[in-house]
């Protein structure tokens, strides 16, 4: 029987990066993973698949649509799915194996397999148990389907199953407004799909800033998705090679059915505890599947952690990355911290958007006084250079002291631009420190500038 210092059970962006912090700090350490590969949802079947598809197809769009302004004539591409889909295999592999290279490289073991718990201090796999002082649960999540909806990965799919796709539908309807929904949604409408996208509440993205996803959902109008609004879907009714959507709209219960070639699934995911045994071990669970934690990730069984979409907060694989690494620290005796009110979320359409901190709504419902710093891309050369003047940033201050709150940003890079204000509220920055930094020129972080300069005596270039 092995004995290490700390087994994880799960090799996500959760369980792989706590392991390698946990081997830095000199805890003895081992991961089980059933998977072929490391790496969990995120980098086989989620966010890396994903990224690679919104960038083959961003590359298409610009030829389609760009090109030919800037004087580069010619006849634009033909897709062959076949070899889109073997790019996006190998982007998958490279990355996963790059995992597979940390973990030799930090003396990690892969205990393959899948795990349980039997009692406090060992994991079984397979027929094997091995020993640990501490055992950490990052196992994630899974589809969360509705009820009359069943996935079958071929015609009614989710996120998985929409990334292996045999061949680019005629007719895509998508359920859910969600980030899933629209990044996957855009993918295929760039590739000639008909999407439509069936919405149970009426603003796309739920929980983002109101400006924002009235932005977003226009232009991806434009770009050819079309919008259902305030419906709930009743039944989805699998044929051999199609589909049939039943919704009901809310607003006057009225009835309506979509014909669809495939059927995205994207009304979130649920945690992924199933087989570890933790009813039998006594560890709380909420109502939501959930597993509980106190704020050092210590489970209601001394000596269980547990981390990322296993517990609450938001399903972001940089929030389970976060989480490990402090797990990591406090299991080696040091401080482990996240600060939770600085952590970004990004959707990979075109534009892109991303907010951290608070939004308005929020805001206004605590009744905190702030002002508003918001600048156009129109107003930024870079973007107008590039077609990418979309969108605007939007720096959120306290009225009082110009402490940031909050940032919420659509436009082009904006998932990297989103860093700057991470950082400066980390550091407990004023809109004001932030518009007295130089930004270089022409570069989109400009509009970053001009939003924080828009929070004091006005911007520049608007």
């Amino acid at each position: 029987m092995a004995s290490y210092d700390v087994i994880i059970i799960g090799a996500g962006p959760g369980g792989y990066v706590c392991a390698i912090r946990c081997a830095q700090l000199g805890l003895k350490t081992a991961v089980v993973e059933g998977r072929e590969t490391l790496g969990g949802t995120c980098l086989n079947v989620g966010c890396i698949p994903s990224k690679a598809m919104l960038h083959a197809t961003h590359q298409l769009h610009e030829s389609e649509h760009n090109f030919a302004k800037m004087g580069l004539k010619g006849k634009s591409p033909s897709v062959d799915w076949k070899q889109m889909l073997t790019y996006k295999n190998e982007v998958v592999d490279g990355n996963t194996k790059g995992i597979e290279f940390l973990f030799k490289k930090n003396k990690i073991d892969w205990l393959k397999g899948w795990g349980s718990i039997p009692e406090p201090g060992r994991v079984k796999v397979g027929d094997d148990t091995h020993e640990a002082k501490n055992i950490v649960i990052a196992t994630g999540s899974e589809t969360a389907s509705l009820p009359g909806v069943e996935i079958d990965e071929k015609v009614v799919v989710s996120s998985t199953g929409a990334l292996e796709l045999a061949k680019v539908p005629k007719k895509m309807v998508v359920i859910g407004a969600g980030v899933i929904g629209l990044e996957l949604g855009s993918v295929y409408a760039r590739l000639g799909a008909e999407v439509t996208v069936i919405e149970y509440l009426d603003a796309v993205t739920p929980g983002m800033d109101g400006e924002v996803q009235k932005n977003l959902q226009k232009i991806l109008k434009k770009q050819g998705l079309t919008f259902v609004m305030g419906a709930a879907v009743q039944s989805v009714e699998a044929l051999k090679t199609k589909a049939k959507v039943h919704y009901k709209l809310r607003k006057d219960d009225s009835e309506a059915t979509l014909d669809a070639d495939t059927v995205l699934v994207a009304t979130g995911r649920k945690p992924y505890t199933d087989g570890l045994g933790l009813d039998a071990l006594g560890v709380e669970i909420s109502k939501r599947g959930q597993v509980q934690t106190d704020k050092q990730w210590q489970t209601s069984v001394k000596g269980i952690y547990a981390i990322g979409d296993a517990i609450d907060g938001p399903m972001l694989a940089h929030k389970a990355e976060d989480e490990g690494m402090a797990v990591a620290e406090v299991l080696a005796g040091k401080h482990g911290h996240v600060n939770y009110g600085v952590i970004p979320g990004v959707i990979y359409t075109h534009p892109e958007v991303a907010s951290v901190g608070q939004t308005e709504e929020e805001l206004k419902q605590e009744g905190r006084a702030y002002k508003a710093g918001k600048f156009m891309f129109m107003g930024n050369g870079r973007a107008k250079a590039n077609f990418a003047a979309e969108g605007f940033v939007k720096i959120l201050a306290d009225k009082e002291t110009d402490r940031i709150l909050g940032a919420h940003i659509i436009g082009p890079m904006a998932g990297d631009l989103i860093h700057e204000v991470c950082v400066a509220m980390e550091f407990g920055a004023s809109a004001e420190d932030l518009a007295l930094t130089c930004h270089a020129h022409p570069t989109y972080s400009e509009a970053v500038r001009e939003a924080a300069l828009a929070c004091g005596d006005g911007p520049i270039h608007s």
